[in-house]
């Protein structure tokens, strides 16, 4: 079995796959679940109305595969310990936050100093404007939380179905992570999904990344033969059916090390670089059957 086990610091060499009976499950990649601990908690605030409600996780990377770093000669997992390259190990606690302002200057901020800074957006959501979903840029569109009442959500339900009606976001500001945020409020289902957005100097215009695109017409041919494979391949958003591959190889890769097998490492395989685009789309539209289409998408049609 090629799974390592920890050994006396006074072993000498590597250990090689060896069989036994110690049988080490690799966890499976199940659905996501809510956190049991809020990651912010606070009140939700329109104008007079307000209500005590709580930020979750709306996504789970817990089932994740993630490793460890182990000492090869002893297979104990290291230990990360903050050292002063002058004095050596510091204790963690003792620590200090300091800001470059030049090399190897800094300006120190003590934690009462930080906590001064603190704003009423570190325990409130304020909501302040309200606007139509379109108006948003997806480029500014972050991270998705749950937002849930905490206790009676009577004012929750009154905000959340006056942004029903109103089909309109709200926005508002929270300070998360020690940074202060603007959220966009979304009403779903029987809740409230919040999203953090970017803040604009965040965000690399288009203008920037695109600027060396040639200003170049294309072929009108090409164009209506890629436009035919994209129509082949139109469906459904599923997302139940895309998998992380590189995730589920990983997890092979571990059972099967796990249970001793030999492996065997397949050539990687070379890509050509496309010389005659025409023929290149022309074999892909081809190759292609029609994907299945929505019932809604064909009637529309």
């Amino acid at each position: 079995m090629a799974t390592k086990t920890k050994k006396k610091a006074t072993a000498k060499k590597k250990p090689g796959n060896h069989s036994g009976h110690h049988h080490i499950a690799v966890p499976k990649s199940e659905d996501a679940k809510l956190s049991a601990r809020p990651i912010w908690q606070g009140n939700l605030r329109l104008s007079l109305v307000s209500c005590p409600v709580a930020l979750y996780n709306a996504t789970s990377r817990t089932s994740d595969i993630s490793f460890h770093l182990l000492n090869p000669e002893t297979n104990n997992r290291i230990r990360m310990v903050p050292t002063d390259p002058e004095t050596g190990p510091v204790n963690r606690a003792d620590l200090v936050k300091g800001y470059e302002i030049a090399k190897n200057h800094y300006v120190i901020l003590e934690k009462h100093e930080l906590d001064a800074v603190k704003l009423e957006t570190t325990r409130t959501i304020e909501i302040d404007r309200f606007v139509d979903e379109n108006e948003i840029d997806r480029l500014f569109w972050n991270d998705p939380y749950y937002l849930v009442p905490n206790e009676d959500p009577e004012a929750y339900i009154v905000i959340r179905d006056a942004l029903k009606e109103a089909g309109r976001i709200a926005l508002g500001r929270v300070v998360m992570h020690t940074r202060e945020r603007i959220v966009a409020l979304e009403p779903r289902d029987k809740g409230i999904i919040a999203y953090t957005l970017r803040m604009h100097d965040e965000v690399v215009a288009p203008q920037v990344a695109f600027e060396d695109i040639p200003d170049k017409k294309p072929d009108a041919r090409m164009v209506q033969i890629a436009r035919k494979i994209i129509d082949q391949q139109e469906g459904d958003f599923e997302p139940e059916k895309f998998k992380d591959r590189y995730e589920e190889a990983l997890r092979d890769l571990i059972r099967r090390k796990e249970k001793g097998e030999k492996l065997v490492t397949a050539e990687p395989v070379e890509e050509s670089n496309v010389i005659d685009l025409m023929e290149a789309l022309q074999k892909s539209l081809k190759g292609k059957g029609a994907a299945p289409q929505s019932s809604a998408r064909r009637r529309a049609r």
